[in-house]
């Protein structure tokens, strides 16, 4: 990919600016990255161990959030079983009960203009669907990884490798990712924390109840 600004223009980017990969803790201003960025592709993927009989159904989430950390209404909380946030600025792809095939497994699509002033973070969060009923925990992924693309350009943003972070994790859920908005500027932080409780554990937190269905 060829750079068509200035990277020194923007000395908050904390990542080299010619590469996508992210780890743990680092973070990445958007608009330097990409100026032109409007539409987020959220893509996650992973792999189930040939040895597992029980199939492995991981979850993407979003929690749109305000200055206090909350979600305002129900819909600031997108889902397997909301499909549509608010104002749409956030819409699921879709649930994948396996994990089987290539590419993306799940995935968002993230309107940035979209988002109304009030939201601050979106909260990207990946679960195991009843894992804890299972037995199953974050250790049964295998080459599982988080994404962002330019949905109009199709480029690459950003791609987080999870399993460092997941390897040895028995917990059901984890905080992969999160944009903070910064005045007009979006950044990316990669987290990798892994929660104990479930999406349910998380969602309490912020002011949301999450059904058995």
């Amino acid at each position: 990919m060829t750079d068509i600004f200035d990277p020194n223009q923007y000395k908050e980017v904390k990542i080299e600016i010619n590469q996508n990969k992210m780890s743990k803790g680092d973070e990445l201003n958007l608009a330097a990255k990409d100026p032109t960025l409007q539409r987020i592709h959220i893509g996650v993927g992973w792999d189930q161990n040939q040895f597992d009989t029980e199939p492995l159904d991981m979850d993407i989430s979003c929690f749109m959030l305000d200055r206090k950390g909350k979600t305002r209404v129900n819909e600031d909380f997108v889902f397997y079983n909301n499909y549509e946030g608010t104002d749409k600025a956030v819409i699921h792809g879709g649930d994948n009960r396996s994990g089987a095939g290539d590419g993306d497994d799940e995935s968002m699509l993230v309107h940035l203009p979209f988002v109304h002033f009030d939201i601050v973070q979106l909260m990207f969060v990946l679960s195991i669907y009843k894992g804890e009923e299972k037995g199953q925990g974050l250790k049964k992924m295998r080459n599982a990884y988080f994404r962002l693309v330019n949905s109009d350009t199709n480029i690459e943003i950003v791609r987080y490798d999870l399993m460092k972070d997941t390897e040895e994790r028995d917990e059901t859920a984890m905080l992969v990712g999160v944009l903070n908005r910064e005045g007009p500027k979006w950044h990316f932080v990669a987290l990798g924390e892994c929660i104990e409780g479930g999406l349910q554990k998380i969602a309490e937190g912020y002011d949301i109840i999450v059904g058995s269905a």
